[in-house]
């Protein structure tokens, strides 16, 4: 129909679905959809066309508007077809993202993992704080050889989240019982000759967005808060099968959006009145404060790099298809990303050796390798830089206040991206620079993450319910749903053409390196996301004392971040399923700077 009168790539069909719906009822039209309620909907007028139009940027005749009143009444009785389905989060569309190029060849044959050597660790044993904070493959060694046991692990951390979750928050569900039985088999079967490896009783904290079956699955909002499942997620599958010990459903932020969740503010160990980002914030939070040996995050736009750099911790955001979502909240289908978030680089490695492969389920993950080799020869591979992100800021003319303030802090944070590269160099590290690709207004093609979020949460939209979030404001999803009911299928498919065009772009700026250097912030995280790239985030330094404070200082504002005695980052980018490379060059630089073995003081 929209053809006939040449619109068949610009209308905004969900425009007047949204105006429709919430004008007063003037007639009642049953379409083909039997029993399907449409009393509560308005005549489609010429007058709501014009709106519409206005809204899609679409210019049209007074006759092409009285052709298209049938057909948009048909159109609208199969979209209320279709939402009487009441589809469930867990379905995803028929459609599935791929993010290798034409021609890409992956590793799928899997080897052996290798570790690092094995660490000296005797002297941790009684020390609780050392303890604590001690990596994956320091308390693997331990309870490998019997110093110390998982039991005694998994009471110390759960002592430990029920003494800091007053002060930060992070705990939504203590899963005791399962952690202690886990536990205690752990320990039996180390004991008699069967160790699985070195996640075996080792506890771990999930963001709460995994389904845990026996326990609530919140998704850190209001309104899910009693929320079950009768299974488990495949992530929390693989990791009972290595032997590791669940302690905690971690907070997030509702629905997968910053650090608030129904219970309140998730805060970085560092400075408590400060947010920990999100929205995997809890999961960074427990890791950065030493309460779980390691934690699993999401990310979708940043949700394991932002809170691992504000809490001090390691985040290993998979390529997109490495790791099955089976289990856990869906937020946008085409983005979402599951990561484990641990004390070092390794850790990391450790955990994803756990997670990653096809379950069969999960129709987006490849058969690719992730086989981890601590003892890679990194020094093969080819390193670029974003040399412009390292570069100074240049003081705006005119600047005013709160810009010179701004400037200030920019010009203090870029002294450690700096010494990142002298500490590269000083390894022997050859940089190449290399420039994100122009043109491709990878800001531009983001609504699609809004439009599928929109999607995964529409039933929320339509009964009300999204009144139950705790946040209500323009940027939160509750407006941002509303929002997206707007951007049109055809405009969907358009910006996902305009994602084809920037994943070669970006095949092409990995052509010449293998892995790329940059700040954690700014246009590459927006499009490697977009792209399915890995990425790896560590620790760079924490600020010093002569750190500008923060323009907000306020408990809990959301701008109240860095100033004095908080943590900064720096990010490693790979190649699409190169993660494992890309993980082995992080960890060379880790070992060379040792800034993951800082910690908070939080007594």
């Amino acid at each position: 129909m929209c053809s006939a009168v040449g619109l068949g790539q610009t209308l905004l069909p969900g425009v007047l679905w949204g105006m429709a719906a919430q004008a007063p009822a003037t007639e009642k039209h049953v379409g083909e959809g039997a029993g399907v309620d449409h009393d509560h909907l308005a005549k489609i007028t010429p007058e709501m066309i014009d709106a519409a139009a206005a809204i899609a940027a679409v210019k049209l005749t007074a006759e092409q508007k009285a052709m298209m009143l049938d057909g948009l009444k048909k159109q609208r009785d199969s979209v209320l077809v279709i939402r009487s389905m009441k589809i469930p989060n867990s379905v995803a569309p028929a459609f599935v993202f791929d993010p290798v190029p034409a021609g890409m060849k992956l590793e799928t044959e899997r080897r052996p993992m290798r570790l690092g050597k094995a660490p000296v660790v005797k002297a941790l044993v009684g020390d609780e704080s050392a303890l604590a904070f001690a990596s994956v493959h320091e308390l693997a060694e331990l309870v490998r050889t019997k110093n110390v046991s998982s039991v005694e692990l998994t009471k110390m951390y759960l002592a430990r989240l029920k003494r800091y979750d007053p002060k930060l928050h992070f705990v939504i569900t203590l899963t005791e019982e399962r952690a202690l039985k886990q536990a205690a088999d752990a320990d039996r079967e180390i004991a008699a000759g069967r160790y699985r490896g070195p996640l075996h009783g080792i506890p771990w904290g999930a963001k709460d967005l995994l389904a845990v079956r026996g326990y609530r699955t919140t998704w850190g909002a209001g309104g899910f808060e009693q929320q079950t499942f009768d299974y488990d997620a495949t992530v929390v599958q693989r990791l009972d099968a290595a032997g590791a010990v669940l302690v905690a459903k971690l907070s997030m932020g509702a629905l997968a959006s910053g650090p608030i969740w129904f219970g309140g503010m998730t805060r970085t160990p560092w400075n408590t009145k400060q947010p920990s980002s999100g929205s995997s914030a809890g999961s960074a939070s427990a890791v950065g404060a030493g309460c779980v040996g390691f934690a699993i995050g999401t990310e979708t736009l940043g949700s394991i790099s932002s809170p691992s750099t504000r809490c001090g911790v390691t985040g290993l955001r998979p390529t997109f298809g490495l790791v099955p979502r089976t289990g856990a909240m869906a937020l946008t289908w085409t983005m979402d990303k599951i990561g484990p978030i641990c004390r070092s680089v390794e850790d990391c490695a450790l955990v994803m050796s756990a997670i990653y492969g096809p379950d069969g389920q999960d129709r987006t993950v490849k058969d690719a390798a992730f086989n981890w080799d601590a003892e890679f020869d990194w020094k093969r591979l080819h390193v670029g830089y974003l040399k412009s992100e390292f570069d100074l800021p240049e003081m705006p003319k005119d600047a005013t206040e709160e810009q010179r303030r701004n400037h200030a802090r920019q010009t203090y944070d870029a002294q450690y991206g700096q010494a990142a590269l002298k500490a590269l160099a000083k390894m022997g590290v050859s940089l190449t620079e290399v420039k994100m690709p122009k043109g491709y207004h990878f800001g531009d093609i983001q609504p699609v993450l809004e439009a599928e979020a929109a999607a995964a949460f529409d039933d929320l939209t339509l009964s009300g319910r999204d009144g139950l979030l705790t946040e209500q404001g323009p940027n939160e999803w509750p407006n941002t749903f509303r929002v997206a009911r707007f951007y049109s299928a055809v405009d969907y498919i358009q910006a996902q053409r305009a994602r084809t065009l920037a994943m070669d772009a970006m095949e092409k700026t990995f052509a010449e390196v293998d892995v790329i250097v940059t700040p954690s912030s700014g246009t590459q995280l927006t499009a490697t996301n977009l792209t399915g790239h890995p990425a790896v985030i560590v620790p760079n330094g924490v600020r010093g004392e002569d750190a500008p404070v923060p323009d907000h200082t306020d408990d809990g504002h959301p701008q109240n971040v860095g100033g004095p005695g908080t943590p900064v980052s720096l990010t490693f980018l790979g190649k699409l399923y190169s993660d494992a490379r890309l993980a082995a060059f992080a960890r060379a630089y880790q070992e060379a700077t040792g800034f993951h073995r800082l910690h908070p003081k939080l007594d």
